[in-house]
């Protein structure tokens, strides 16, 4: 018997249906971006998310935490000033320089500095959504935080150094678990978890495979949440590797870099967050967005697909052209299925 489709889902009820592969009342989608200088404050952060949320009514909610919070967490200092203006958020000090500061690095209390901030911020956030919409909490991966607390770890690595590297590794992942557990029992829905490193441009997949996978699995099954994303960053995935991670949904940079949308959803056999390509939207190129929507509906059917960018999109946004991707993919999934 062919199942009936409701006429008009929940949003936690649409994001369930596209992770099994059900039909769904409408394509979810979802747009986020960074907050920067708003996000060290865990009310105005709380606030203005929730804004977003509601002007652009988006089917899943990724938090838009400060992204440099994990680093700082262990030491480092940072500057957000650059970023109202285009650019990126830097770090300004960090406590790793040489290899034998990555013994110094000890797991960190939740209860203090950015991590109890970003908690203050999640439950503020969760309470102004009172659950009408899934909340997945941005976590970064252990070698991405080590990444930023010292831009030599490779380095460091191959100039025979690991072991400093990976008692790091582990302090980090203990932290980054007990965060995780922490913010499932707060109430959110999964955690969105970034991995910067995993691509052949960065680094060999053997090495991945030695100080990445391992705390990257430890982490991700820290996590009982039923909507776990994974955000693989950059060009050039190590897609082999990251297809199999467990997580109910796989984000990446689509059209920037393979496997294609149709190949994603075949060989992950999971429900795919992309579709849009964020400096198209940047950059206002309209047709390219219509083109990328289409094709995306094209290929998966509208089925076990979360229509979204590969990646934040740039801060300052322009409201005009967010409204334009909601509007955009509306007409076509209109054009395209009947329902």
């Amino acid at each position: 018997m062919k199942k009936k489709i409701p006429e008009i889902m929940t949003k936690p009820e649409r994001i369930a249906a596209a992770i099994k592969g059900d039909p769904v009342d409408r394509v979810p989608y979802s747009l986020w971006s960074h907050l920067p200088m708003i996000d060290e404050d865990p009310v105005q952060n709380a606030e203005h998310t929730y804004d977003f949320y509601q002007k652009y009514d988006v089917d899943i909610l990724k938090t838009m935490n400060n992204g440099m919070y994990s680093a700082a967490a262990f030491g480092c200092s940072i500057d957000s000033s650059d970023v109202p203006k285009g650019g990126v958020t830097r770090i300004t000090s960090t406590p790793v320089h040489g290899p034998e500061d990555w013994l110094k690095i000890e797991p960190v209390s939740l209860h203090t500095g950015t991590l109890n901030r970003e908690q203050e911020y999640l439950k503020l956030l969760l309470k102004k959504t009172n659950g009408e919409v899934p909340v997945v909490f941005t976590v970064f991966s252990p070698l991405t935080t080590a990444k930023k607390l010292c831009p030599d770890l490779i380095d460091h690595v191959r100039a025979g150094h690991g072991d400093k590297v990976k008692k790091a590794l582990k302090a980090i992942t203990e932290t980054t678990c007990a965060l995780v557990q922490r913010v499932i029992e707060l109430g959110a829905d999964g955690i969105f978890f970034a991995t910067q490193l995993s691509s052949y441009d960065l680094t060999e997949e053997s090495f991945y495979r030695e100080y990445g996978m391992p705390y990257d699995l430890a982490v991700l099954s820290a996590s009982s949440g039923w909507c776990n994303v994974l955000h693989a960053h950059g060009k050039n995935i190590m897609f082999p590797i990251l297809r199999k991670y467990p997580v109910q949904i796989f984000n990446w940079h689509a059209w920037e870099s393979l496997p294609t949308i149709a190949e994603a959803q075949l060989m992950t056999g999971k429900c795919i967050m992309a579709g849009l390509e964020r400096m198209d939207i940047t950059d206002h190129h309209k047709n390219e967005i219509e083109y990328q929507i289409y094709e995306t509906l094209r290929q998966t059917g509208g089925r076990k697909v979360i229509l979204s960018p590969g990646c934040v999109i740039r801060y300052p946004l322009d409201e005009e052209m967010l409204s334009f991707v909601r509007k955009a993919k509306e007409e076509i999934e209109q054009k395209m299925f009947v329902r």
